[in-house]
């Protein structure tokens, strides 16, 4: 009886456990992706194989193996594994860990691996705990991050780490995922659980790379699919989609993702690419950014990299910004639409940005200039008899409206700082100004 209640008592604790960590790797071989790190003949590979490990650090968005990988490296290494949380452990601890990886080095000989997830959220003080015991071999440790290292770990950990990016899953190895799962899963087995091809496509799609994602819909799937014909229960790509309702869309609004996203959609604009604008744009919108951030930074690039080739881009963008601020969305989008295949469709020049650039540079790198005495204004008797505005030429007083005079300071009056291009409107700002400038040469 005893037995019997044990083997049912495995069999509910083995449904509890999510159909995720039950397909988790175990071993190297067993691992699909990141072949860029483990491909035969790799660094990352080498060093594990080879039992020479550093402390490192995987960088990468979620559902892509970070923490399957560190378990892996510990049983290819034999080495004692303890996984904390940075969003709930601490300092305490981490030194508990510390402690027994001291016992482990001194008398066992044995080497003690602190994998610790979303390291970025260990704070500085938290950090620098780690520092003494990676760098006297106690422990080695292996950080797993969303976020940008370079930004969210502390330089000394840094330098004592290597740092490892891991991809999104290509569709291929997730169909490998997938393929696996059905074949090797128990639970899936006995229920004799199978997919389409089309729901296989559909899940492909949904999961964008995240190997996490597609186990848990396939297991929620398999949990509500009824039985068809001869007892099998297929599920369809349109069951497939009935679950998962809405992909969820790869987007930290505060992360990597929003400025690797926003800076794919300033340079598809730069480029003069309206279709990848409205992509990158729509990956935002779906990810729920703000459309106003997206509006404002709309009328940055007007100025930076449109400027005068066709000043009606910034008109566009302005306008674009406070229609965007009435509506709201959904509408939003469409107005948000037509500014960004604006942008993108009209002549570009940069030539206004690298004018304030190199004006800047040169007034913070030399002494501050005097305003020549022409040029000042003389609102007091004394003033004027100081020789303030003296000889200063009226343009309007000139039958062009023109009259060529020195408005820098005489030490730079040779100085070109803004040098318009041939494109768009531009070329004809260029044209006026040599035929106005000659001796400077604009």
């Amino acid at each position: 009886m005893d037995l019997f209640k044990q083997n049912i008592e495995n069999k509910n604790k083995s449904k509890a456990i999510p159909l995720a960590e039950r397909m988790r790797p175990k071993t190297l071989d067993e691992f699909v992706g990141q072949q860029h790190l483990l491909a035969p003949g790799k660094l990352l590979r080498q060093a594990i194989e080879n039992d020479q490990l550093a402390s490192m650090i995987f960088w990468g968005p979620p559902g892509v193996g970070k923490t399957t990988l560190a378990r892996i490296i510990a049983g290819e290494t034999r080495s004692e594994f303890f996984s904390i949380s940075a969003v709930t452990a601490g300092v305490k601890d981490v030194r508990k860990i510390i402690e027994k990886g001291k016992f482990n080095r001194e008398k066992l000989g044995k080497r003690t691996i602190l994998f610790i997830d979303e390291i970025h959220r260990f704070n500085k003080a938290q950090q620098d705990a780690l520092l003494h015991s990676i760098e006297d071999g106690t422990i080695s440790l292996i950080g797993a991050t969303t976020e940008n290292p370079s930004f969210e770990v502390i330089s000394p950990l840094l330098s004592r780490s290597r740092v490892y990016t891991l991809e999104p899953f290509s569709n291929k190895e997730i169909l490998t995922i997938v393929d696996r799962a059905l074949s090797n899963d128990s639970e899936l087995k006995k229920r004799d659980i199978q997919l389409s091809n089309e729901a296989k496509q559909v899940l492909v799609q949904y999961c964008a790379g995240d190997a996490r994602i597609v186990l848990n819909s396939i297991e929620l799937a398999s949990q509500l699919v009824k039985k068809g014909e001869g007892g099998k229960n297929e599920i369809s790509a349109d069951f497939i989609e009935e679950v998962l309702q809405k992909r969820i869309a790869i987007y930290d609004k505060k992360g990597d993702f929003h400025y690797d996203i926003i800076s794919a959609f300033i340079k598809s604009v730069r480029g003069s690419d309206p279709d990848a604008a409205v992509y990158w744009m729509a990956r935002m919108l779906d990810g729920g950014e703000d459309p106003k951030f997206i509006a404002r930074r709309m009328i940055v690039l007007a100025s930076e990299d449109i400027g005068n080739a066709h000043p009606q881009a910034l008109v566009v963008a302005t306008s674009a910004f406070t229609a965007v601020d009435f509506i709201g969305m959904p509408e939003a989008r469409i107005i948000l639409a037509q500014a960004a295949t604006y942008l993108a469709s009209v002549p570009k020049s940069n030539a206004s940005y690298l004018s304030i650039s190199e004006a800047m540079k040169d007034v913070v790198n030399s002494s501050p200039e005097p305003v020549p005495l022409h040029l000042r204004n003389a609102p007091t008797k004394l003033m004027e008899q100081q020789g303030h505005g003296k000889d200063y030429k009226y343009p309007h007083d000139y039958p062009p409206h023109f009259v060529e005079e020195n408005y820098l300071p005489e030490n730079k009056r040779d100085k070109i700082y803004y040098k318009p291009t041939e494109q768009g409107y531009e070329k004809t700002i260029s044209e006026r100004l040599n035929r106005l400038w000659k001796k400077r040469g604009k």
